[in-house]
């Protein structure tokens, strides 16, 4: 599918980015939207040539959060809706088939490919946990997560209870949920949120160059086993996490990606590594 409603999908050589366009909305999130971006990711990790996948937002805002026409008919049912768009049926990611990412957006995390969040504006509620299941953040200057769940009468919402401890910490996490306070760029920074921040209106391009350098000189096989180290081991025993890293290890001894990275190495030129393949 080349045409979405909510959001605009875009590849530029091996770079996929995924832009939330709603902007008079602050790009709120409807079902649509939700459902347009895991499709857009499917296609992402379809695609043998995107290294990896940025998240963005149209206009002057990331993503405000649910939409608010969405919110009232939440209030008014008191339960979640349950909607389904048939064209737009995708399994993005987890070959494994891991229990873990089967909700959303915890499978951003088993994606095997980076999924790298822009915040260019305001981040708040279901936005602010898209951004935190992403796995990096770069923020513009002025950009501001809020985390909006407690004055809406909500709890800490689609898994972000488990993710933020583990970014900023416990006291930090609770502080943001708690407070609902607007944290700036610098303090997400200072916290561990944001990997990066840019200046204004820089976050896209510096998500960008950052995914072209590592296209460049990393091996996708390799990135895509280390996401699957990282989230996978954040949930295993230390004992059981080295003996599996041990087994992949010596299969990647194995690998012709191994023995590229040596000659390039030696040979003093870029290496052409293997790409994911479906």
């Amino acid at each position: 599918m080349s045409e979405y409603e909510h959001i605009i999908y875009e590849v530029d050589g091996r770079i996929a980015t995924i832009t939330m366009n709603r902007p008079d909305t602050l790009n709120a999130l409807t079902n649509l939207m939700m459902a347009e971006i895991r499709h857009a990711l499917d296609s992402s990790e379809r695609n043998e040539e995107v290294i990896g996948t940025i998240l963005t937002g149209s206009g002057r805002g990331f993503c405000s959060g649910v939409d608010m026409n969405d919110l009232g008919e939440l209030s008014a049912s008191g339960k979640r809706a349950s909607t389904s768009f048939e064209h737009l049926t995708a399994s993005p990611g987890n070959p494994d088939k891991d229990p873990n990412y089967r909700s959303s957006p915890g499978y951003f995390l088993g994606l095997r490919k980076p999924l790298i969040a822009a915040i260019n504006g305001a981040c708040a509620g279901l936005g602010f946990s898209y951004a935190t299941f992403c796995d990096m953040r770069f923020m513009d200057r002025k950009a501001k997560i809020v985390s909006s769940f407690a004055p809406r009468g909500l709890i800490a919402e689609h898994g972000t209870c488990w993710m933020l401890p583990r970014i900023v910490g416990p006291s930090n996490a609770l502080d943001i949920f708690w407070s609902s306070r607007r944290v700036l760029a610098e303090e997400a920074y200072q916290m561990g949120w944001a990997n990066r921040v840019s200046e204004e209106g820089q976050a896209v391009k510096d998500a960008q160059d950052y995914l072209s350098e590592i296209a460049g000189t990393s091996a996708p096989i390799s990135i895509m086993m280390m996401k699957k180290q990282v989230y996978k081991h954040m949930m295993s025993d230390f004992g059981e996490a080295m003996d599996e890293t041990n087994r992949w290890m010596d299969e990647s001894i194995a690998d012709d990606d191994f023995k590229e990275g040596v000659a390039s190495f030696v040979e003093k030129r870029p290496p052409n590594f293997a790409r994911i393949k479906v």
